[in-house]
């Protein structure tokens, strides 16, 4: 289309009124306005309507925002493709829609034993009901991402994914599971797939955006950087918050996003490539007895393979396929013994590093072969602890060292002991903002809050109050925290105190669990203040919870429904109704990990 077309006012209004928009949003009305030049009526309510024939929707269920991701590029991959495709968070996703869909793309993760991220547990819980309907006219793939370290991987895609057929719907392709190196395995899912459904679909429209003299729709909202292309940070500081004395050594990191374009809201995390220790590089060519300058290949490069151990590997977190292709190769009977029994895998691999298990059970074994079993680096997610509104072109974390002695050695996290041992202030480090849809202050600042975080779950309630405070918010603040000694481990106590001083933090509960003879967490806490919790909680308050899935998340769920039984009269049954209730309608709401 000529630019000619639009006269310079016309120019300055479209400018006006997309100026305020984001990424998502902008891709919506450049879809919008496709349809419109190509004839079709704007469906504006959509999401609540039915699918148009010849569509492709594509739902995803997502906790750490991988699934969003794989998810995204998709709907990209297929458009290009020449399929018109509709992509939807499974939260924004109406359930009576489903009878009408003829094609659907689920991509969804599994977190904790099994469970379903919080934006699929709806849909989840609805294919499962009674309410579910036939769904003979369907036609589906699902893709499921997880980590083949825990006991469950992929139930949530597996349940899809049988639910689904129990309804009549028909398979467009075998599911498939995904680890967390997954990216080889998508592109194979997705090329395959499309093909199947160029076959299936034709393109309800084709549109193209035009490029705007003087205006890039893309740049003036969307960093360029992201997990496949990380921007590289400064760090600005690492400083340690706890006490000399503490069991824990937990670090605020600055890192500098000045000339990237990267933004972040309040509860979204910060994606943190980083290398691993050269020392344990050298512990594991010693262990094995082999040379760290033969060259390895790992996916299309060739490196040497000292530099992919360093670089590309992943070595302070064990997994079951290293173990068993470790076991098999090496000819160790007590060691494929141990892969037979689960339970007991899991366990050991919780204790035990890549190194520690070469260690204790010696083989020979060459620098291809050992380089095979490895699996990539995959970077890690931490919870912003700062408001834009407050640091601007800054990014703040809350990073708990990972730091234990096993055998006589100093053992460590990979990117926790990076950031906090490795890294100086000066170096650099690449990151990219991974944005959380459902972790997220009300849109409305005079909502009360109430936010649930101990230890360094504490990080992403910085940043809600910073950003409280630059919306002048009305709203109530109440903080639960927890760690184990007042004097050693309140983590940015001066800046709670201040936030109390200034009213703009209404209430704080404290947890310390080793400053008495009996052990007091965050859930005591919350049952000794189950009648006002309840109470804020009916005034609409909308409730948080950051850190520990394994137990602290699952105590503090069960002193929720404590409370809201006995302080509203109800079953344990209306209880769990009461508190679904409030995550569907985005009050309640987890960061858990």
């Amino acid at each position: 289309m000529p630019v000619s077309v639009l006269n310079d006012a016309q120019w300055s209004a479209l400018h006006q009124a997309i100026a305020p928009l984001n990424g998502n949003q902008l891709t919506w009305v450049s879809g919008y306005l496709a349809g419109l030049a190509h004839g079709h009526q704007p469906q504006v309510a959509q999401a609540a309507g039915t699918a148009p024939a010849g569509r492709l929707t594509i739902l995803y269920g997502s906790q750490t925002g991988n699934a969003k991701g794989v998810a995204t590029e998709y709907k990209a991959f297929a458009e290009a493709a020449g399929l018109s495709v509709e992509l939807l968070n499974m939260a924004d996703f109406k359930s009576k829609r489903l009878k009408e869909e003829t094609h659907l793309v689920i991509v969804v993760s599994t977190h904790g034993e099994g469970e379903a991220p919080d934006d699929a547990a709806e849909l989840h819980e609805f294919l499962a009901s009674k309410k579910a309907p036939k769904l003979s006219q369907l036609k589906y793939a699902v893709l499921g991402l997880g980590d083949s370290s825990y006991e469950f991987f992929c139930q949530t895609a597996k349940d899809f994914d049988e639910r689904l057929a129990a309804l009549g719907a028909v398979r467009l392709a075998d599911r498939v599971d995904c680890d967390v190196d997954y990216d080889g395995h998508v592109a194979t899912w997705r090329e395959g797939l499309t093909e199947l459904l160029k076959d299936e679909l034709k393109s309800a429209s084709q549109g193209q955006v035009v490029p705007m003299p003087g205006l890039s729709l893309a740049s003036q909202q969307v960093s360029q950087f992201n997990k496949k292309n990380p921007f590289t940070a400064e760090l600005l500081a690492s400083q340690k918050i706890t006490g000399r004395d503490s069991v824990k050594d937990i670090r605020h990191i600055e890192i500098s996003l000045e000339g990237s374009g990267l933004h972040y809201q309040a509860g979204d995390a910060l994606g943190v490539w980083f290398s691993n220790d050269p020392k344990l590089a050298e512990e594991l060519l010693s262990s094995l007895n082999l040379n760290g300058d033969v060259p390895v290949q790992v996916g299309d490069e060739l490196l040497a393979l000292r530099e992919a151990l360093v670089d590309k590997f992943e070595l302070t977190q064990s997994y079951p396929t290293f173990v068993k292709g470790y076991a098999e190769l090496v000819k160790n009977a007590s060691l494929l013994s141990l892969t037979e029994d689960k339970g007991a895998l899991r366990d050991y691999l919780a204790k035990h590093q890549i190194v520690d298990i070469v260690k204790a059970y010696p083989g020979k074994i060459d620098e291809q072969q050992f380089a095979s079993l490895l699996r990539p680096i995959t970077p890690r997610l931490y919870s912003i602890a700062s408001s834009q509104s407050e640091v601007e072109d800054e990014v703040h974390l809350t990073v708990g060292l990972v730091e234990y002695e096993k055998d006589g050695q100093i053992r460590q996290g990979g990117a926790s002991g990076f950031l906090a041992s490795r890294l100086e202030e000066g170096q650099t480090v690449k990151v990219f903002v991974e944005a959380n849809d459902n972790f997220k202050l009300p849109a409305d600042p005079n909502t009360p809050v109430i936010m649930v975080g101990p230890g360094t779950g504490i990080a992403p309630f910085r940043a809600f109050m910073q950003e409280r405070e630059a919306q002048e918010a009305e709203g109530k603040n109440w903080l639960f925290f927890g760690n184990p000694n007042f004097t050693q481990d309140f983590l940015y106590q001066v800046e709670w105190q201040r936030w109390v001083k200034e009213g703009l933090l209404n209430k704080v509960s404290l947890a310390f669990s080793r400053d008495q003879a009996e052990k007091i967490y965050v859930q005591h806490r919350l049952l000794e203040q189950g009648k006002e919790v309840f109470a804020w909680l009916q005034q609409g308050a909308h409730l948080y919870v950051c850190g520990d899935a394994n137990h602290m998340a699952k105590d503090v769920h069960d002193a929720l429904l404590k409370i809201i039984s006995a302080e509203g009269g109800l079953t344990a049954e209306q209880a769990e109704t009461y508190l679904n209730d409030l995550r569907k309608a985005k009050r309640y709401q987890r960061d858990v990990y």
